[in-house]
């Protein structure tokens, strides 16, 4: 995700000339300076993008809490990693922000959810104009609150992709070739969603000018509608995602636990 979000900042002409990418694999990364380790990577810098795994936490944070200073503003884009988990790692961090950004933020379409209790006016709005360009940036007003918007705006292009797909399975069974199915489900799917943003009518206006009476999409759309399944399949899909994120703050809570100094008795 931290690449998608360097090529989303790359494609808005931010100049990343003074950034730099510490990747132990030193694998490179266009646009900007990679060094494998932190004592490369020069002075304590003003802004840190922390995208590691979740898991890899542990591993490497005790290497970034001796690198950064009060002065620096650290965004964390790890996945169900709590303000509080984080601040407890790296308590030297001036300001701590999470963010949630997903996929599309490298063509600057992205949706990107914002939180943080310590981050002042001033810093907030520079965010704001920071991650605006890579899509719809908005802050959320508690953790849970991003949570939410991370198990759908984070893992949905996943889930739209599924659709797109199926959409396209559905067009071959019917005689299209593989090219042409693919091409006609993702351009519905795209320009169904060009035209809501576009004209901002509801979901439902958009069935409604869809779907005569009696016609053959109506017909489909008793499928969909049959008991709610699919309503029901869409809630269960983002319950499991949401369900994950919790687990992995709670494995970031008991983790920080467990390594804190034990007191004598």
């Amino acid at each position: 995700m931290s690449g998608a979000m360097v090529e989303g900042w790359r494609l808005a002409g931010l100049d990343l000339s003074n950034a730099v990418a510490i990747r132990p694999s030193g694998r490179p990364v266009e646009g900007l300076r990679v060094v494998t380790n932190f004592a490369d990577a020069g002075l304590p810098p003003r802004l840190v993008i922390l995208g590691v795994k979740p898991q890899q936490l542990d591993e490497v944070g005790p290497k970034l809490a001796g690198w950064i200073t009060s002065k620096t503003t650290l965004v964390s884009i790890l996945a169900g990693v709590e303000a509080k988990s984080l601040r407890e790692r790296f308590p030297k961090a001036g300001v701590i922000v999470r963010a949630i950004p997903n996929l599309p933020v490298s063509i600057r379409r992205g949706v990107i959810g914002l939180y943080s209790e310590e981050v002042s006016e001033e810093l907030g709005f520079e965010l704001s104009q920071l991650f605006a360009m890579l899509g719809y940036a908005m802050w959320s007003s508690s953790e849970s609150a991003l949570a939410a918007i991370g198990s759908v705006a984070g893992a949905g292009p996943a889930y739209v992709a599924r659709f797109i797909d199926a959409l396209a399975k559905a067009g071959v069974d019917r005689g299209l070739t593989q090219e042409l199915a693919q091409t006609v489900a993702l351009e519905t799917v795209l320009g169904t969603s060009w035209m809501a943003a576009t004209t901002q009518e509801s979901m439902d206006e958009m069935v409604r000018r869809v779907a005569s009476p009696n016609g053959t999409t109506e017909a489909g759309l008793a499928v969909l509608s049959r008991d709610d399944v699919f309503d029901k399949l869409i809630t269960l899909t983002i319950s499991a995602a949401s369900r994950r994120g919790s687990e992995l703050a709670e494995e970031a809570r008991r983790s920080s636990l467990l390594a804190e100094p034990q007191g004598t008795a």
